[in-house]
């Protein structure tokens, strides 16, 4: 007897030591990790290949710890990353482009991208079967904030699908994250909003998702990640394996199926079953809203100055090698 109580303490010990050794080089290599501030400007399916990064390892295996925070707002998002709360913003474009007109010697610039159309799907108080743009006429719409990529794209969208922008409402007087709480409050015919978002209204009864924006409006670059010039200059080694780690998260959405992403991501979003999550990844997808890497080409960020001149929010072009940093990304 006094022999198995023996062999069982002994086993207890070791197990003891094993799991203290365990959890002691788990936090060296826990040290060992550089630490990212990031700065999302909304927490959604959308961006898909940014949790898969972070739930398959690809930023640990670059060497990279990510802390990331939700700020709504591309205006929020600029605002962290100017008083350097964060490291890293990932919003539209636009944002830089604000900064460097105001005359920041300190800039923003992008430096990778990740979406590639608009991440907004229109939803409707009422049921509506083979919806049409020209369904909006005479209805009044939440648009999203003045100069913010959703309502600006919105606009251009309408623009060149022949809709005369007199013959509805765009109301651009509701933040990004306040644009659900303000349709469900009785607010506007429809409603322009991100996955999970749009399906959970529909979900709850409060509307119906009736189109997409981004098939409607071609591709546009949407959201990307940006830093301060001297962030970028002073941490090139970090910027690179911060690049790298998303680019393995779009290959990886691509080459994978749906259902197995919505296993991936679902513990970002606890709330959402698997099958809802497939769907809405499955409506990402089909609609092409995601880049094949992280290259943000001229092409494209000209593109964004002429959907910015048309919303009035640009009068001139600024230069793209000032404000777009391709030297993390490869051109394939």
């Amino acid at each position: 007897m006094k022999k198995i109580i023996l062999i069982c303490l002994a086993l207890l010990v070791i197990a003891f030591f094993s799991y203290l050794l365990f959890f002691t080089n788990k936090n060296k290599e826990d040290n060992k990790l550089t630490k990212v501030k990031v700065a999302e400007v909304a927490h959604s399916i959308f961006y898909a290949p940014q949790y898969i990064a972070i739930k398959k390892g690809f930023f640990k295996d670059e060497g990279l710890d990510i802390d990331l925070i939700l700020t709504p707002g591309a205006d929020k998002v600029t605002a962290a990353v100017l008083s350097k709360d964060v490291d890293i913003g990932f919003c539209g474009s636009e944002a830089s482009i604000y900064v460097y007109n105001s005359g920041k010697k300190d800039y923003i610039k992008t430096f990778a991208s990740l979406t590639k159309r608009d991440g907004s799907f229109i939803v409707s108080r009422n049921k509506i079967d083979n919806f049409t743009l020209d369904d909006l006429k005479g209805k009044y719409i939440i648009g999203g904030r003045v100069g913010g990529m959703p309502e600006m794209t919105l606009e251009y969208t309408l623009k060149q699908n022949e809709i005369n922008l007199n013959d509805l409402t765009i109301d651009t007087s509701i933040e990004f994250a306040s644009m659900a709480s303000a349709f469900i409050s009785g607010t506007g015919d429809f409603v322009t909003l991100f996955e999970p978002n749009a399906t959970q209204i529909e979900n709850e009864g409060y509307g119906y998702v009736v189109g997409y924006v981004g098939e409607y409006g071609g591709s546009v670059p949407y959201t990307s990640y940006n830093a301060l010039s001297s962030y970028i200059k002073n941490n090139k080694d970090t910027v690179q394996r911060f690049t790298n780690a998303v680019n393995k998260g779009l290959d990886y959405v691509w080459k994978t199926d749906n259902e197995t992403i919505a296993k991936e991501v679902i513990d970002f979003f606890p709330d959402i079953t698997i099958n809802e999550l497939t769907k809405m990844i499955k409506r990402y997808k089909d609609n092409d809203a995601w880049k094949k890497n992280t290259y943000f080409s001229e092409e494209e960020f000209n593109h964004l100055q002429d959907i910015m001149i048309e919303a009035k929010e640009l009068t001139n072009k600024v230069p793209y090698k000032e404000l777009v940093d391709t030297s993390f990304s490869k051109n394939e």
